[in-house]
């Protein structure tokens, strides 16, 4: 999902799904220039794809970083696409670090806090005085990402904050000046991991009365003040935040009708290895665990292990996502024996396209770290879950799949090898697993509604966005 909140100054979208006529688009020639920052970037640019499908020329800002993980991954004629999708790039202020891995997160968000404004206004000022394309008119930038408001501002530019997001991890944000405020967070000391603290319901918060301290984002569970974010959203919009939610956001790329090179544009940071497909058609339907932590999360070895040991132990078939960096001190090492033990269950891949990989009916369940996107394309293709959140909106993203919704199960945070393999067992073949996937057909039904043509609830949004926002 995605949404979309608004004040006098800032507009804020979080993606949910969406469509509009092109004319006026068209006509007027605006210029958006979409953000993405710490998060996948993923699913900023299918909102990009389906704004230039409505007539925006657009320029995709990424950083140094990514720009070059992007070309390492697709060559260098990926971004030769057309004259009115181009790509431009700015510092995130770090040293240089390893190409093949993902840049550390909390050190990546307070580098492009206090070092990205004055390039990216720069950049700004730059694309402005093109005379071959349209000036800039719009900001599109991932929510975390404030700095972009101020640059937007000094040059008088509108600028809207994408939040890629759930909902609830949209208030948590806004929640965290609140918690400090009231003096709950950082924690003074480390009892608050055993004395109950976590277990505070959020009862104060319009939309969170059923959350506790321990579903929010992560890193207000601290003592360390230095590790509180203190987004400056929480004071933009605390008392005139509107919201537009617009996703599932594939579904709409998928409505786009000429097959462009933009539209089949992909932007993952690594090469998909499509074998498992085919290693997908050979088995049966639902007989198969999808295992991905997306492309951010880390694991320790010995998480790995138990894992491992898991999946062997359930005598299911299982496609794992094992990405050169998933684990922490670079140890690929699996159990002993393990490969020789499951080579006629099991496949290794370091990367694929997940969307197909989900929809492909020998997929029965998805064990996952709780990511929105990756939450939001399993519902799109009405698979259950297992789920093992790791950090930020991921425990709020959990207990809503598990709780609120119905269709997922949790693994515990410390847990063994019997769990895993008892769980994915259920989820496959038990009593629970079968009611899950019947919610989860529901839910597959309801993202499908919400962007369908022209009365889904995501498609009138992104009408609105279009009209009431970006052309305002």
């Amino acid at each position: 999902m995605g949404n979309l909140s608004s004040t006098n100054q800032a507009q804020t979208l979080h993606s949910n799904g969406a469509s509009t006529s092109t004319r006026r688009l068209q006509e007027t020639s605006r210029r958006l220039s979409p953000i993405p920052s710490t998060r996948p970037p993923k699913r900023i640019l299918q909102a990009s794809k389906t704004l230039h499908h409505r007539g925006f020329h657009i320029t995709f800002v990424n950083t140094e970083f990514n720009h070059t993980r992007l070309l390492n991954s697709k060559g260098s004629t990926f971004l030769e696409h057309l004259p009115d999708f181009c790509f431009e790039t700015f510092p995130d202020g770090l040293p240089p670090s390893d190409a093949d891995a993902t840049q550390s997160v909390p050190a990546l968000c307070d580098s492009m806090r206090r070092n990205s404004q004055v390039p990216f206004r720069e950049l700004l000022v730059k694309l402005n005085s093109s005379s071959v394309v349209p000036p800039v008119t719009c900001v599109v930038s991932d929510g975390v990402m404030t700095f972009t408001l101020q640059a937007a501002h000094e040059m008088n530019v509108r600028c809207v904050l994408f939040w890629t997001f759930a909902g609830c991890g949209f208030l948590s944000f806004k929640l965290c000046v609140d918690l400090i405020d009231r003096g709950i967070t950082p924690f003074k000391d480390s009892s608050y991991l055993t004395d109950g603290s976590l277990e505070t319901l959020v009862d104060w918060v319009p939309g969170l009365e059923n959350f506790r301290f321990k579903h929010i984002l992560t890193f207000i569970q601290t003592t360390d003040p230095n590790n509180v974010l203190t987004p400056s959203l929480g004071h933009l919009v605390a008392d005139v935040t509107s919201n537009l939610t617009i996703g599932p956001l594939q579904p709409l790329v998928d409505q786009i009708s000429a097959k462009t090179s933009v539209s089949s544009m992909d932007f993952s940071l690594w090469k998909a290895e499509d074998e498992c497909l085919e290693w997908l058609n050979s088995k049966e339907q639902n007989s198969v665990i999808y295992v991905n932590f997306g492309s951010v999360e880390v694991l320790t070895p010995g998480e790995i292990q138990e894992l491992a040991l898991g999946l062997a132990e359930s005598k299911k078939y299982f496609l794992w996502i094992l990405r050169p960096d998933l684990i922490k001190g670079n140890s690929s090492i699996l159990p002993p024996d393990f490969t020789t033990d499951t080579k006629d269950r099991g496949l290794i891949v370091s990367w694929c396209q997940q969307e197909k990989v989900l929809n492909h009916p020998s997929v029965g369940g998805f064990l996952t770290h709780c990511g929105w996107n990756s939450i939001m394309e399993g519902i799109t293709a009405g698979v259950p879950f297992l789920c093992l959140p790791q950090t930020t909106d991921q425990p709020a993203n959990c207990r809503s799949v598990c709780i609120e919704w119905g269709i997922g199960m949790e693994i515990s945070k410390n847990f063994k090898k019997d769990e895993v393999g008892m769980l994915v067992k259920e989820l496959l073949d038990g009593e629970n697993g079968r009611e899950m996937k019947k919610r989860a057909r529901e839910w597959k039904e309801q993202a499908a509604a919400a962007t369908a043509s022209p009365h889904g609830s995501s498609f009138v949004n992104l009408e609105r966005l279009v009209k009431e926002v970006l052309l305002k």
